[in-house]
Formats: structure tokens, sequence, C-alpha cells
């Protein structure tokens, strides 16, 4: 082979390799672990959901998904911790949909801007709210809940994931429209919350799904659920709106989020993997054992949906005057 020769292969495959790069790069997304922030305690919907989706995840994309809990601040913290990080597709958020729909009405000081700092990645699950009651209660349906309510003025608490939380303004809603008074009782999840309901240190709280199990052992009353139509899992059960409160609709949309900047393509790449995940059995059991529904919707029917809970919770919490210092 000439000198000529050598040096026309050489120009030829620097040539073909510097075509190859970007399409290397584009397809090397992941290459490290990604870590996902759960921005509510161990224990709850957001948390259960979370490492579900993460573990397929990581076989889908061969890439450890790490899940790290950051509560507090009704999903204030974790969602702030996600919105400072780097645009790199490496730190994600799962969180209910209030951190970014609710909070910026209740927060007279928000610590990121929920529109322009996070990035809608993919819906994961249409989270329903259950009203359930304890035991000691002599009531066993939503009408008997509220003739009791209306007897006993201010004797009764109810439990939620935290001020703002759909839990929490489920509660607010069904006062307000059942014209009845209850204490409010905030906890940091809605996990601990459920707790102290099975103990009795509260009288009902709408939860998220976790107490389902409870409600089947005998341990909880379930009396109706909090959402525009009845749930898959308990058919049986009829929703506030049918028993009289209507356009009763607490239900939330849980999502994963990405850092403003992240690059469209990982967005791209993420919404797609979540979605097939969703798609198995594996993930769609633990959200519907939760007492939920699977929301694989497309980026645009997520951010609409996101877009009329702002507008439909924002007026709401300015109606009753809803404020978290």
């Amino acid at each position: 082979m000439t000198k000529h020769t050598t040096r026309r292969a050489a120009l030829a495959l620097a040539a073909a390799l510097s075509l190859a790069a970007p399409a290397a790069f584009a397809q090397a997304f992941p290459n490290k672990p990604i870590k996902l922030v759960v921005n509510f305690p161990p224990g709850g919907a957001a948390d259960v959901i979370g490492r579900t989706l993460g573990q397929a995840l990581s076989e889908q994309l061969k890439q450890q998904v790490i899940v790290e809990n950051k509560p507090g601040a009704n999903g204030n913290i974790g969602a702030d911790t996600v919105a400072k990080s780097p645009g790199d597709g490496y730190t994600l958020l799962m969180s209910s949909g209030g951190a970014v729909t609710v909070n910026p009405f209740i927060y007279t000081k928000m610590p990121f801007d929920a529109e322009k700092d996070l990035l809608p990645v993919a819906s994961v699950a249409r989270v329903l709210v259950f009203l359930m009651a304890h035991p000691s209660l002599p009531v066993n349906t939503a009408q008997e809940f509220v003739t009791y309510a209306k007897a006993n003025p201010g004797k009764l608490s109810f439990a939620s994931a935290g001020s703002g939380s759909s839990p929490h303004l489920a509660g607010e809603m069904f006062k307000r429209q059942a014209k009845f008074e209850a204490t409010h009782v905030p906890y940091r999840g809605a996990a601990p919350a459920l707790t102290d309901l099975l103990a009795g240190q509260v009288q009902f709280m709408f939860d998220p799904g976790p107490g389902l199990r409870h409600a089947k052992e005998g341990k909880l009353k379930l009396l109706a659920v909090g959402s525009s139509k009845r749930s898959s899992q308990v058919p049986d059960t009829p929703t506030l709106a049918e028993v009289g409160m209507t356009g009763f609709d607490a239900d939330t949309i849980f999502g994963i989020y990405a850092p403003n900047g992240t690059p469209a393509a990982v967005v791209t790449q993420l919404h797609d993997e979540i979605n097939k995940a969703l798609a198995s059995a594996k993930v769609a059991d633990v959200i519907k054992g939760l007492g939920g529904e699977v929301a694989a919707l497309s980026r645009n029917e997520f951010i609409d949906r996101q877009n009329k809970d702002r507008e439909r919770l924002g007026a709401f919490i300015k109606e009753i005057g809803l404020k978290v210092e």
C-alpha cells in the first residue's frame, strides 16, 4: 500500500468516525446511575410508585436508578433539589402534582419557580383519594358521616399528607360542600398520617391508596371515593359526587419531572421508557394495588392536565384563603 493510499484510508476512517460520533453521543444516555428524588417520605403512594418504577427503569436502561427520599414542605424540598440540579437527565423528580400546581398558591415564598424550573417528563398515575374513617365512628356511609359530623361540630379531626396536599384539599372541599367543621392535622406524608388514623389519633382522612388494605381487613371504614368516577379497585364504593357533592374531584396526577435545560432528546427518551414501564403488569399492578390508575399520557396531555389542575385548584385555594408560611 502506497503512502497516498494509506493517507486516503486514514482520512476516510476519520471522516466516518466524525459522522458516527454525534449518533454515538446521542445514544450514550444513560451512561451512569440516575437519581430519582421522591419528595415525600417512605411508605406513601409517591414512594411506593417511585421505587417500583425505578426498578423497572433500571432493568430497561441497564443503569441503576437510585431512589432518594427528600420530604418536607409538601414536596417543596425534594422538588427544589431537583430544580437546582444539572439539566442532564441524571437527576429526576417523582412527585404528586401538588408540588407544581398547588404549592405556588399556598406558600408565601417558593424556593423555585414551579412553571419555569421543572420540565414535565411523563405522567405516571392518577392517584385517587378515599374517604376513610376510624372504626370507632358510628357511621358506615358518607351520608351517615356527614350527619354525625354536623351533630358533633368541631369534635372531629382529619389527617393529611401535609398542608396543601391532595388529601388536605379533599378534606377542605368535603367540609365546605357538606357544611361541617373539623380540625385539620397535617403530617409529613401520607404514611405517618395513616398510622395515626389507624391508632385513632384522628378520626378520618382522604387516603391516597395505602389505606385500602387496612379497610379490607376491617381496620378502617371506606366510605367514599373523592374522585369524579369510581375506582376500578373498589367498584362498589360510591364517589362523593354520587352522594350529592356535585363536581367533587380531588384526584392528582403523579409524574416524573426533570430540571429545566434537560436536552429534548433525553426528555423524549425518558418519557418513552417510562411509558414502556407503565405498560408492564408489574408496575401497573402496584399502581392499581394502591387504588390508583395508570396514566400513560403523552407529554402534551400531561402538561394540559397540569395546567387545568393549576387553574382549578388555584381558584379553590384562593376561595378558602389557604396559606402556608
